[in-house]
């Protein structure tokens, strides 16, 4: 039986009739394959993008109801500033400057300054002056009271500086992360042939995912280079607006490229790269400077613990002893 098997399995007629069928599934296999195989990565893609415009579209709905470009100024605000006349004496150059990089802007927005500028100082002044005198919560001097009541002063003036300072140091620290991501995609647009509007609108567009108000100064820019007379003042008021020194280092190469003819390209390459060593220098900076940050506190609170491990066994031991 087992001959009989070999010689099966030697047979020339054998061979070739199997080898043909071998053959002939290999042809069907790799003619049926293209229609078997599923499309992964445009699978993968569409999930991607569909997820993009799901996240575009709660941004979007988040600031629906926003106006955040121009503030309506206050029926009221707007009658207490034009009858005092605030805007000569609380309105300054430094001042429109700090609206502008917190992001408050239009008349609507400096109406609103100005009134607080004049409302918080006299309310930190009554406030204080009921605390101080009727309450009568401080046992001092009169004469330190009155200094706290021009302390409480000055602080009210101050307090809306503060406010717009804050708000400005958080707008910038936000531009400054998606600001490399966004070079990259505009000299991804204006290497693919795109015009330098365009590809900032596009941009505009694309980087609203990742943060609103970069997308926001952008926009702004864009509208600008539309009915400005000249492309340099809207990189000019785009450095103005963040005070950020890679964004006015961008638009110092673009307002040279503009005038010389040099390559945008080259340039936002160049200026891509130097943020991002930038913000990692920055966050290098920061870890050098835990270190010292973290002394007083193990000193005052690891130290003593440890010393308090450390010793507890042997006091005990001696007590034991004695």
């Amino acid at each position: 039986m087992i001959d009989a098997i070999a010689d099966r399995l030697f047979d020339p007629r054998f061979v070739g009739t199997a080898l043909a069928a071998l053959a002939a599934a290999a042809t069907a296999f790799a003619v049926a394959q293209p229609f078997l195989e599923t499309d992964r990565l445009g699978k993968r893609m569409k999930l991607v993008s569909d997820e993009r415009e799901i996240i575009r579209r709660r941004e979007r709905e988040k600031t629906a109801g926003k106006a955040t470009l121009r503030v309506a100024p206050k029926a009221y605000m707007k009658s207490v500033v034009e009858r005092y006349h605030l805007d000569r004496w609380l309105g300054t150059e430094t001042a429109k400057r700090k609206l502008l990089m917190a992001g408050y802007r239009g008349h609507g927005a400096e109406t609103a300054f100005l009134f607080f500028r004049l409302v918080v100082p006299v309310g930190a002044v009554i406030a204080a002056l009921f605390y101080l005198f009727v309450l009568e919560a401080v046992d001092a001097s009169y004469l330190m009271r009155f200094a706290m009541v021009i302390g409480a002063a000055y602080f009210g003036m101050k307090a809306p500086e503060l406010f717009l300072i804050n708000a400005a140091k958080k707008r910038q620290v936000e531009i400054r992360k998606a600001w490399p991501d966004a070079l990259d995609l505009t000299l991804i647009c204006v290497e693919s042939g795109m015009a330098i509007e365009h590809a900032f609108r596009k941009v505009s567009t694309e980087i609203a995912v990742s943060s609103l108000v970069l997308a926001e100064e952008l926009a702004l820019m864009t509208a600008e280079m539309s009915f400005l007379p000249e492309r340099r003042l809207a990189y000019e008021n785009l450095a103005l607006r963040t005070g950020l020194d890679p964004v006015k280092a961008v638009a110092t190469a673009l307002i040279q490229a503009e005038r010389y003819g040099t390559p945008v390209g080259q340039a936002l390459r160049v200026l891509s790269q130097e943020s991002r060593d930038q913000r990692m220098n920055e966050a290098e900076k920061k870890a050098a400077a835990l270190p010292p940050k973290l002394t007083v506190p193990m000193i005052l609170f690891f130290l003593p613990v440890l010393f308090v491990v450390i010793i507890t066994p042997a006091v005990i031991q001696i007590m034991r002893t004695q």
